[in-house]
């Protein structure tokens, strides 16, 4: 076994796992799902994984996270099927104020997308960032790669 595939073995293990529909308006005239539509799956899970799993879970959801840069590579198409994909989530580095989210949209057998997100602490009411607090980053540790 190679030291990548043990490294993806250990992340795995703390990957947030949203299960996502591929929906007839994601497809575009190639017959794909557009390269578009694929940061509304990255949203989708961001919002399970900080809103709803927490309210779920009788926890605080965050407040207040902004998008400071995304970044994705297409791996393979994705076309229209019955069967949802995964958007697995993990936290791969957490500063102060920032951390980076990394993601797959998958299949048991193939990878259609890899991305990453710098997601950014924001107070709306001072219009600024602001530090992570310590409920937040105790939740962030959970899916943090080792």
């Amino acid at each position: 076994m190679s030291g990548q595939s043990v490294v993806d073995d250990v992340s795995r293990t703390h990957r947030h796992v949203f299960s996502r529909a591929v929906r007839f308006a994601d497809i575009d005239s190639l017959g794909h799902v557009n390269n578009v539509r694929f940061f509304d799956y990255l949203e989708d899970a961001r919002l399970e994984m900080f809103h709803i799993d927490p309210h779920r879970e009788g926890g605080t959801p965050f407040r207040g996270l902004v998008v400071a840069r995304h970044e994705i590579d297409y791996k393979r198409p994705l076309t229209f099927r019955a069967d949802p994909v995964r958007v697995e989530s993990w936290v791969t580095e957490v500063r102060p104020v920032r951390f980076t989210l990394n993601y797959e949209i998958r299949d048991d057998e193939e990878i259609f997308v890899r991305a990453r997100s710098v997601m950014v602490a924001y107070d709306v009411g001072k219009a600024a960032p602001r530090r992570l607090n310590p409920h937040e980053l105790s939740y962030l540790s959970r899916f943090a790669a080792v």
